[in-house]
């Protein structure tokens, strides 16, 4: 007969046994047992996605991927219907102002700004991601890196073709993610905004840069988008590249008072990206890369 000790030893056991088993269920219900886990040295599937339900315009609206490392990363995505993973397809990242920012409402970022409707006309097999973040800082950058990556991995994409744009407060994360990885993106437009991140790996990378803003933004004015691109070019100038190599890979285009008047427009920063999505020297250049 058992004594106490034994008993308890057992009952413990037993109980143990339960728990653990069902930390173990799969979508199906069915129960695995401690000896069907997977083995120790495989990474578990830590980065799932949960999908949105709703549409706007072909963006599947709010899905979510719970990054293990940068917590949950809210965006919309278009995705074509012809994509079937056959073959690669471009991958177009546009992170949008205050405006569009998460808490300002589900979808408000495409609803706002219309680089992401633009850059289906210039490239109908591109992947559109329209990550809606919740600010304009670190946090935001380092989520969009790993939103980046997300898609790199679970998607057939042209690692050729991989393009970003940032307006207002978006190009501030996008400068940021741009000190951080820049090897991840092919080109890089930055409209009406300011440089935040690093430049030594910009250069180091050789990601093309192209930076527009009117010349009298209410809000940054054009002085900051002046700075980046002079402290860019003569980084690239101490590196030893020409002129014409820089000019291939730096853009400053800052837009006169008359772009904005002869098109009806006052308001420079507020108004001023409705204008550069439809401009074919802007959008052009960065999907021409």
């Amino acid at each position: 007969m058992k004594n106490k000790k034994q008993m308890a030893a057992v009952l413990l056991s037993a109980i143990l046994g339960i728990t653990a088993n069902s930390w173990f269920v799969q979508a199906d219900s069915s129960v695995i047992q401690d000896d069907q886990q997977e083995p120790d040295n495989e990474a578990p599937d830590s980065d799932k996605v949960t999908e949105g339900t709703d549409t706007y315009k072909g963006f599947l609206l709010d899905n979510v991927l719970h990054s293990s490392e940068e917590g949950d990363i809210h965006y919309n995505v278009y995705i074509p219907d012809s994509y079937d993973g056959s073959k690669p397809y471009a991958l177009f990242f546009t992170l949008p102002g205050y405006e569009g920012l998460y808490f300002q409402g589900v979808g408000v970022n495409i609803k706002a700004e219309g680089f992401g409707f633009a850059a289906q006309e210039y490239n109908p097999e591109m992947i559109i991601v329209a990550p809606q973040l919740n600010d304009w800082g670190e946090t935001s950058a380092r989520q969009t890196i790993a939103l980046t990556e997300y898609f790199l991995s679970a998607y057939n994409i042209d690692k050729s073709k991989v393009y970003a744009e940032g307006y207002s407060g978006g190009g501030e994360t996008m400068s940021l993610v741009m000190g951080m990885r820049p090897d991840l993106y092919t080109a890089y437009l930055q409209c009406s905004s300011q440089w935040d991140g690093a430049y030594e790996p910009v250069v180091q990378a050789k990601t093309p840069v192209y930076f527009v803003v009117g010349a009298h933004d209410e809000y940054y004015g054009s002085e900051p988008s002046e700075d980046a691109y002079n402290n860019l070019r003569e980084l690239y100038q101490k590196e030893g590249l020409s002129d014409e190599e820089i000019d291939d890979l730096l853009v400053l285009d800052v837009k006169d008072d008359s772009y904005f008047s002869d098109q009806g427009v006052t308001n420079q920063h507020g108004q001023g990206g409705g204008l550069f999505v439809e401009d074919d020297a802007v959008m052009g250049w960065l999907l021409g890369k």
